[in-house]
């Protein structure tokens, strides 16, 4: 049955605070002559399904940042203990917001096609709680054995069975067509959804796999997973950071 489309209004948020451990002042990092949350900026202004875009952070160097590129900004709580708390908090300043999507503010190569994708999914499809994205992977790829990369095992109708660090699924046998999905860390919710997860206590397996996705299944959610050809990396380091620019300056000509 073909669900009733509701009106929809889509915020893309984009979390970014100063104090990471590995990479202290990211968002404001330097890459190609632009601050790293600039860049992701201006990929979500490419976007056709997002009707405001906010950056969430609790950093008044980053908001001083933002503000000074035309970017628009919440400012947050620097107690939040997640992410997924800060876009709840940022989200306030947005009542109108029906639907949210968490963009990650250390991926400037994040493909503006896929974020409209998700948007698009969350609004055909009102009973969905959240929607994320996945990349197919080899089976027999390193990165499936890498603890560091999140894998997902979905039903046939496209939604979440559960997210791991461990290889996901156990080959015992071979099954033509069927790979190896590695998470990619994008979500979209909506609003009532997100506003009833941050309440939720961590759940068992979100404690036991840190992957606060779970504490979704364990409650029941519906999470659509869109299979996505869209690999762009995440900063995380100086050299991933060095590694970014030298592909958009390449790509730039």
């Amino acid at each position: 049955m073909t669900e009733p489309i509701i009106p929809t209004f889509i915020l893309g948020v984009l979390p970014a605070r100063w104090g990471s451990t590995r990479f202290p002042g990211k968002p404001l990092h330097q890459i190609a002559g632009k601050p790293l949350i600039q860049h992701v900026w201006e990929r979500c202004k490419e976007c056709t399904r997002l009707d405001e875009i906010i950056v969430a952070t609790d950093d008044e160097r980053i908001r001083d940042v933002v503000i000074a590129f035309g970017g628009k900004v919440a400012m947050t709580s620097p107690d939040h203990p997640t992410g997924t708390d800060r876009i709840a908090e940022a989200a306030q300043a947005v009542p109108q917001a029906t639907h949210i999507i968490n963009i990650q503010g250390d991926e400037p190569l994040i493909d503006p096609t896929l974020i409209d994708e998700l948007a698009a999914t969350m609004a055909a499809h009102p009973s969905l709680d959240m929607a994320t994205a996945a990349n197919p992977l080899d089976p027999a790829d390193v990165a499936v054995q890498d603890p560091n990369v999140v894998k997902v095992a979905i039903a046939l109708d496209g939604r979440a069975l559960y997210f791991s660090r461990s290889p996901l699924p156990y080959f015992r046998n071979s099954v033509s067509g069927l790979s190896v999905l590695r998470h990619k860390g994008i979500y979209a919710y909506k609003r009532k959804f997100l506003e009833t997860f941050v309440n939720w206590p961590p759940s068992p397996l979100e404690i036991a796999e840190s992957l606060e996705q779970l504490r979704a299944l364990e409650n029941g959610a519906s999470i659509k997973v869109l299979i996505t050809a869209d690999t762009s990396p995440g900063v995380d380091t100086p050299d991933q950071a060095r590694e970014i620019e030298r592909i958009l300056l390449q790509s730039n000509g």
